[in-house]
């Protein structure tokens, strides 16, 4: 059975991808979560992803946590879209 990757948005800056992990581990089995972060700043963005391993799980995690309070922000939880692939960026020349 293959896992079910879910998109995490509009969450609170100071959550860390260990505690995004616990949170969701709490309702359902979660495979990885990840809090994506700013490349240069380190910090994040305020959004995740929690890969878990059924649709059951996902189901599970959706209505657990969708629409819900977390640190004053009302956080959304959906399945994720894949990822669309992009054209690479032409390079700039240096001034």
């Amino acid at each position: 059975m293959a896992n079910i990757r879910l998109y995490v948005g509009n969450l609170p800056w100071s959550v860390t991808s260990d505690e995004l992990g616990q949170k969701f581990a709490a309702v359902c089995q979660v495979v990885s979560a990840q809090v994506v972060t700013d490349r240069y700043s380190g910090r994040s963005r305020g959004f995740a992803f929690v890969e878990v391993a059924s649709q059951k799980d996902a189901d599970k995690a959706i209505e657990a946590f969708n629409g819900k309070d977390w640190g004053g922000r009302k956080i959304v939880v959906n399945v994720a879209r894949p990822r669309e692939e992009r054209a690479p960026r032409p390079s700039q020349p240096r001034q």
